[in-house]
């Protein structure tokens, strides 16, 4: 399993690092209850900082080792509950924080970076959404904030294509506020934290919040709207194609659609 290190780098700045280098940084139980947990347990620091290790930010959901027989149940288990309440609790906490982007940043990894405040990477690695790639529909709220970021056309071609991008090309659409050499990466990361930190509290606090509640209201849906795309995606953890998506990923090989 993995795990997640918490350290304080400055004063008032809390740093959470997720090492899973095993799974290059999957996001497992272990992990994602863990900054849930952080998250909560920091409300008095000034920011947080959410980054990798092993040269890597995270590769996303951990289900490429579960067993066939199971993996309906487990996959959907696994992302609709720990990282959902992971990401949530990120996005509503009203400390600044700060994505340093360490490595390739994968899938759930990328979301998880998006909901910080701000997004800094170093200028080689890869960021991308593969839901296309693996036969998986992606939630509604997790698009909502990407479109809220990069816009709907960007979104398409992100989720769509399934195609990884660059630290560059990341910049250019909005995705990262800045990229910098990896030698630099936690000294800017670090910097913008400390800046944050002395800056005022209730300012901060309150922006972030006015700022939450005016794109929670743009992206409120109809109730029974929201329920049919809840089902999609559910059922998109009982298909074959999930099933040959994971598979093939795994063993590098295109995967054999079904379409069921």
């Amino acid at each position: 399993m993995g795990e997640l290190l918490v350290d304080e780098p400055a004063d008032g700045v809390v740093r959470l690092t997720i090492s899973n280098p095993a799974k290059r940084n999957a996001l497992d139980h272990a992990i994602l209850d863990g900054i849930a947990a952080a998250v909560r347990r920091a409300d008095d620091a000034r920011c947080l900082v959410l980054t990798g290790t092993h040269g890597m930010f995270s590769s996303g959901y951990d289900i490429g080792d579960i067993p066939e027989d199971v993996f309906a149940v487990e996959a959907e288990k696994l992302v609709a509950h720990p990282f959902t309440e992971a990401i949530d609790t990120l996005a509503a906490t009203d400390v600044p924080t700060v994505a340093a982007l360490t490595g390739h940043t994968i899938g759930g990894g990328l979301e998880l970076a998006l909901v910080c405040d701000l997004l800094v990477a170093h200028d080689g690695i890869q960021l991308g959404m593969p839901p296309a790639k693996l036969g998986l529909v992606y939630s509604h709220t997790g698009l909502r904030r990407f479109i809220d970021a990069i816009g709907v056309t960007r979104t398409r071609e992100l989720f769509l294509l399934g195609r990884n991008i660059d630290a560059h090309t990341a910049l250019g659409w909005g995705l990262v506020n800045r990229t910098v050499p990896e030698s630099q990466l936690e000294e800017t990361a670090l910097e913008l934290a400390t800046e944050l930190a002395r800056n005022a509290p209730l300012s901060l606090r309150g922006n972030k919040r006015v700022i939450r509640e005016l794109l929670r209201a743009e992206g409120e849906l109809d109730p029974d709207v929201e329920r049919e795309l809840i089902a999609l995606r559910e059922a998109s953890f009982r298909s074959e194609d999930m099933r040959e998506g994971v598979r093939a990923f795994g063993e590098k090989r295109r995967p054999r659609w079904q379409g069921r």
